[in-house]
Formats: structure tokens, sequence, C-alpha cells
């Protein structure tokens, strides 16, 4: 009996960038086209998702904020996050595998009660993780150093998480790099799909969406090659081999 796929939800509109995340996760997590199925939210409704039909969910990242005001973000967006609040509601319930990248933070730390917000942003590039003690018992990073560098970037973070969620990871600069909620549902902060190709390419495709001044781009990409990331691809890895499962 075939393996049931794993399923990757993409809200990133601009081609280059998706494609590179979605050629990035599937490569990182030892998977195919047939293995991970892509729905480009961006491009068309989630429609209903049986979660039997899959072994997992990865939710890749994008310039989206949960915390924005609503009069700012785009009808797409707005669509976007009420389909992952339904959705998400749905696999924190049921406890059902989940991985989510960056956005991840914000959209499941919004469904499960933490305060999303643009108190610890991080700058474009490359930072370092620090594991906390539930974090090196956890078994999606299991193998993993006690502290080991990483791709990220981003606007907002979730500063403070309710009680029944765990702290996986940190970093100087937020205070929450990771998190489980139950057994199953993580999201990270940082990309642990981004190589040094892939965080080159976002600087180009992002570079007048806020992040960072686009005059740094080239400085920016410097320093990026001045970090030895190779660590955080074998969250995805482990992803998927703890959770595949026959369809």
């Amino acid at each position: 009996m075939a393996d049931a796929p794993f399923l990757l939800l993409s809200i990133r509109g601009e081609d280059e960038a998706a494609d590179d995340e979605y050629g990035a996760m599937m490569r990182f997590a030892g998977l195919d086209e047939p293995g991970m199925h892509r729905i480009r939210l961006t491009h068309r409704e989630l429609g209903d998702i049986d979660l039997s039909h899959w072994s997992g969910i990865i939710l890749g990242g994008g310039p989206y904020n949960v915390s924005d005001e609503r009069v700012a973000k785009s009808p797409t967006q707005v669509r976007v996050e009420t389909e992952l609040a339904g959705l998400l509601a749905e696999v924190v319930e049921r406890d059902f595998p989940f991985l989510g990248c960056c956005y991840g933070v914000g959209t499941l730390g919004a469904t499960v009660g933490a305060v999303v917000d643009r108190s610890h942003p991080e700058p474009v590039g490359g930072l370092t993780v620090a594991l906390t003690a539930e974090g090196r018992q956890d078994p999606l990073f299991a193998g993993l150093p006690d502290t080991f560098d990483a791709y990220g970037g981003h606007k907002e973070a979730a500063s403070v998480l309710p009680p029944h969620v765990t702290r996986l990871a940190t970093s100087a600069d937020c205070p929450v790099q990771a998190f489980r909620v139950g057994t199953n549902v993580y999201a990270t902060q940082f990309h642990p799909e981004l190589d040094l190709t892939g965080i080159c390419t976002r600087i180009d495709v992002y570079k007048t969406y806020g992040y960072f001044a686009p005059e740094t781009a080239e400085s920016l990409k410097e320093a990026a090659r001045q970090r030895s990331v190779t660590h955080p691809m074998a969250i995805l890895r482990t992803f998927v081999q703890r959770y595949t499962r026959s369809a």
C-alpha cells in the first residue's frame, strides 16, 4: 500500500520564491511531488481538507502577518487566514501532525491563544537557535545540537505562550523560536527549509517588502554566507520519517 502524501500549504504569491520553497521542502524532507502535494493559497481556495488523506501538513512562510490590522490585509490574506483558522482548529483538536514554518507561529499561535505581536522581530539572515530543556527532549528535534545556526527573518512573533503550549527553542532576539501543541503540532519561527541558496532567493524576491532597506540586499547575502546552516533541515526529514503512514 502506498504512503499517504504530505500536504504543503503555500502563501507565497511570487513564483520564484514559491517554487524554491517547494523544491527545498521536498529535497530536505526526502520526498518527491507525489509524496508532497502543494496548494498555493494565494492562487486557489483551500477547499475541504480530509485529514485522513494525508500523513501530515506543512505550512510555509511568506509576507503575511497575522497581527496586521484587518484593514491593512488584502482580501486574499483575509480569506487565507480564515481558511487556515478553521483547518488549524481541527488540527489542534485532533492533534494531527503539523509543522508551521515562520508564518506557522502566527497562525498556530493565534489558534491556541498565544500573544502574537511585533515585539520581537528579527532581521533577514542568520541567527542562532537554542533548544530549551523541553526541546532537547522532543522527538522532532532529536539529534540536533543544543544550539545551531538557522536562517530567518520576520516582523511578528509569539511573545507569550499559554500554559498548555511547550516552548522548544529560543534565540537572543526572539523568545519563541519553536513550540509544540499537544504531541504532534509544531511551529518554528526560523525556516527549516532554508539553505544559503534559499535565503539569497528570498532576499532578492522580498527586497521591497519592508523587511530591510533594498540597498542592503547584497550585504545581507554576504552576511548569510558567513553562517554554516546545516542542522535545521533535519527537522523536515524527521517530521516525515516520524509521521509517514500508509494511505
